[in-house]
């Protein structure tokens, strides 16, 4: 059976550039969407008069949207397109730009690019009927590996590693001194291997306390060596430095309608911040948003409400809703506006918008005592010195610094900071220095596999009953001396209730704009560093994703009415 024939290579053509590009292809709404862009706006450097002439940044535009949606990314691979993609060749007109110029431009135009994004999404808001939104985060992996990143414990952990191994290396190497001949010392390493190990664990020893020392002075809890925005976060597979964007997707369309880009470990009152954006497109309008436990955050329902978005954050088995205690300011406001100011106000005064009457209930104005401490002074420590405060420890204490934010236990090691529980106290730990410590037993007797402390903001020591006990001593008093009297207060509580149906939506609608960027996008990792950069190349991956889900939903005759609209 023959073969599918091709065509003659050496057979003339007689075609338009045009013919080569599908009707419906998409890299024709890229085109018509950034010819009909107003780049002035966004700060493009305006073309050089004298000189060589420069690439026209629409087509500089072009490129980068269109591999977005490809998973083209590198400057490299965009070039290598520009000469064999038939499809860029014929939105960029033919033009061969090298991969320095194409790096260069994303570099100098990394703003504009989320602009560019909100621009595409003014477009098409006319044509798509939009519903509520479901604000989630991811992890993509920072150009930053696991090595280069530092924790303070992980500083400490490695200081006292090349600590007990430089003084190894001294030891060895002062008995070869004493020796009339080295051969006679066992082992393989000569002299010049010891000391040579030595001068490397020196350095590493110098800079390692370099880092230590910037971390104490910026006050920071994590410190990236290649980009300083990068911080180190749990995902799926572990650990891994990283970024966590967030995004809002619309429940009717699945597009991103939003996003905001943070190095933030959780989602922790990030709800109102992503959501910011969207309440300014519909001013008028109120805005509701779901969200998954992460969110749980009072405060910031608070700031939702008032600001008029309603949160749906998913509650604990066995719970319908939130109660949420806000101060008491007397005022008079409209309870049928929609305006952020009456909206606070009467929230602040125990009553009801209408706008809210489906998810507030049981709104009430109570007076409350409260305890106030009489005077708050910060306090660097009782013991003054670090040398102080360690001699204190070895007594049988552990020992709080408030300033530097960490502990001494009683065999001399350092506890950091683990978390802060739900009522406020200080957990402080540190599990590597317990798993291996001499006098563990003698410290802590329990199930666990390390020594768990947990401090006040008040207190700045607590005695370790079991090691005081085996030498003999009695704890001394260590009862807070700080003062407090009791005030009364007026507050407002009120039931926040969740719409369970529509929490009961949110995976399906955060996920799958995830999912598809990570997956079909090619974007498991950013290419830059810092938060603006990657802020930037993170408004690409939404933007490929927009263009591509509103042409599924459109059509292509639509979406290139819409791009052509100036």
């Amino acid at each position: 059976m023959p073969y599918v024939s091709g065509f003659d290579r050496n057979q003339l053509m007689c075609c338009s550039w045009d013919a080569f590009v599908d009707e419906e292809s998409i890299a024709r709404i890229i085109d018509a969407f950034v010819e009909h862009l107003d780049i002035k706006q966004y700060g493009v450097k305006a073309v050089a008069v004298g000189g060589r002439p420069s690439y026209d940044p629409k087509s500089l535009y072009k490129l980068y949207i269109y591999g977005s949606r490809k998973g083209i990314r590198s400057s490299r691979k965009l070039a290598e397109n520009c000469k064999v993609n038939l499809e860029v060749k014929w939105m960029i007109g033919g033009v061969e730009p090298d991969f320095r110029t194409i790096a260069d431009f994303r570099k100098n135009n990394i703003d504009s690019l989320k602009e560019i994004f909100h621009e595409f999404n003014r477009r098409i808001s006319g044509a798509v009927e939009w519903g509520f939104s479901s604000v989630d985060g991811t992890k993509i992996q920072a150009n930053n590996s696991k090595d280069n990143n530092f924790t303070k414990n992980k500083l400490d952990d490695r200081i006292k590693w090349l600590n007990g191994h430089t003084d190894e290396y001294l030891r060895i190497l002062n008995e070869m001194d004493q020796q009339e001949e080295a051969d006679e010392i066992p082992g393989e390493l000569t002299k010049e291997d010891l000391e040579a190990k030595l001068k490397e664990a020196q350095e590493r020893l110098a800079r390692y306390e370099g880092y230590q020392k910037l971390m104490e002075e910026t006050g920071v809890s994590q410190l990236s060596i290649t980009d300083a925005d990068a911080k180190l976060m749990k995902n799926k597979n572990g650990f891994a430095v990283a970024y966590n964007p967030q995004t809002a997707v619309d429940s009717k369309t699945h597009l991103i309608r939003d996003f905001q880009m943070t190095n933030q470990v959780t989602d922790h009152g990030l709800l109102e911040s992503t959501m910011e954006e969207v309440k300014k497109a519909e001013p008028e309008k109120i805005v509701e948003v779901v969200a998954d436990k992460g969110y749980e955050d009072t405060e910031d329902m608070v700031n939702c409400l008032e600001n008029g978005i309603i949160p749906h954050v998913i509650t604990d088995d066995g719970k319908d809703g939130y109660e949420i205690e806000i101060p008491y300011e007397k005022a008079e406001a409209d309870l049928t506006s929609t305006d952020p100011e009456e909206l606070k106000k009467a929230l602040h005064a125990g009553q009801i918008p209408e706008a809210y009457t489906s998810v507030i209930q049981d709104m009430k104005v109570e007076t409350v005592r409260r305890k106030v401490p009489d005077e708050k002074t910060e306090k660097s420590s009782v013991y003054g010195s670090q040398e102080e405060m360690l001699e204190k420890a070895r007594k049988g204490y552990f020992v709080r610094d408030p300033e530097r934010n960490l502990v001494y236990c009683p065999a001399g090691e350092i506890l950091r900071q683990k978390c802060i529980k739900k009522n406020g106290n200080i957990r402080y730990a540190n599990k590597n220095a317990c798993k291996h410590c001499p006098n563990r037993n003698k410290c802590y007797k329990g199930k666990g596999e390390w020594k768990e402390i947990d401090f006040t903001k008040d207190q700045l020591q607590k005695p370790c009953k079991d090691w005081l006990k085996a030498e003999g001593n009695e704890p001394e008093e260590t009862k807070s001396k700080e003062k407090w009297h009791y005030e009364k207060k007026k507050v407002v509580k009120f039931f926040l209730k969740p719409d369970k149906e529509k929490t009961n939506q949110r995976m399906c609608l955060s996920e799958h704009p995830f999912g598809t960027i990570k997956r079909a996008m090619g974007a498991t990792y950013f290419l830059l560093k810092g938060m603006r950069k990657v802020a930037g190349e993170f408004a690409l991956f939404c933007l490929g994703y927009n263009l591509e889900r509103a042409k599924n939903l459109l059509g292509f005759q639509k979406m290139m009415e819409l791009m052509e609209q100036a």
